[in-house]
């Protein structure tokens, strides 16, 4: 609350120190606005510095990097000296404005390993926005049952992803009779549950089991793969007849076919 409270009153004030590239302007500026002498000064240009790396202004960045830097020194001088931070503007900058080369290379090293710290934060926070897009991307074109149509099919056999890429439904059921019927059902469902693969309402890709008589129908084109994995599970002569028998229904409609799509 206070940083909030503080930005709104001191941003402009907050960038114009941050833009000064000589000590005497500096020093002159701050003894104006000894309110800026504060840690939610340093916070705000330490922030800044962070969204100009991901702005990819660097030159920009390290410019104030060095203003805040400056204003650290002057909050940490303030307490080693346990006095007010106002108070320490004037001794900090007649002592870098003199400062020996153990100071000066202290300062530097400092400063360095801001920029530094500024770049790996920059870094990370577009890494999570890369993320956090992708995220929504992939939300956005989840299939019905909730998978991701590209995870999916780069699952898939490479003979499945001919099918799909191609968009041929002819190709899609022979593929799926060469298949072991329990590989095949896994990828069909994931499918369908990406939305790659869209059944009609009266016609699957497979015969129905008892758990699941109600999944997939047991009207199927009699040239339709099911056809074909069904006399592979040893249907022969009783399932035939089966078969046959449905054929043979008043009540029996002709499937509709499907449709196959590529998100």
């Amino acid at each position: 609350e206070m940083q909030r409270t503080f930005v709104e009153k001191n941003e402009k004030l907050c960038k114009k120190f941050g833009m000064f590239k000589k000590h005497d302007d500096s020093m002159q500026f701050l003894m104006e606005h000894p309110e800026l002498v504060c840690d939610e000064c340093a916070n705000y240009l330490a922030i800044w510095c962070i969204n100009l790396q991901v702005e990819e202004k660097t030159n920009l960045m390290e410019q104030v990097a060095h203003q805040t830097i400056i204003m650290q020194y002057i909050l940490e001088l303030a307490k080693s000296l346990e006095a007010d931070p106002r108070a320490c503007v004037k001794p900090f900058f007649s002592r870098i404005k003199t400062a020996d080369k153990q100071y000066t290379d202290a300062f530097n090293d400092e400063l360095e390993s801001f920029k530094t710290r500024v770049r790996g934060r920059a870094e990370a926070r577009i890494e999570r926005a890369m993320k956090e897009a992708e995220e929504e991307e992939r939300q956005k074109r989840l299939g019905p049952g909730g998978l991701d149509p590209v995870e999916v099919f780069e699952s898939l056999p490479q003979v499945l992803k001919d099918c799909f890429e191609k968009q041929d439904i002819p190709m899609l059921q022979k593929a799926i009779t060469e298949l072991p019927e329990d590989e095949a059902r896994h990828h069909i469902d994931r499918c369908i549950k990406a939305g790659l693969w869209v059944p009609s309402d009266d016609t699957k890709m497979f015969p129905p089991t008892e758990t699941e008589e109600h999944r997939f129908p047991t009207k199927v084109p009699e040239e339709n793969s099911d056809t074909v994995l069904r006399q592979r599970r040893g249907a022969n002569d009783i399932g035939v007849e089966s078969e046959h028998e449905e054929d043979n229904s008043p009540d029996r409609e002709e499937p509709q076919g499907s449709q196959c799509r590529i998100q």
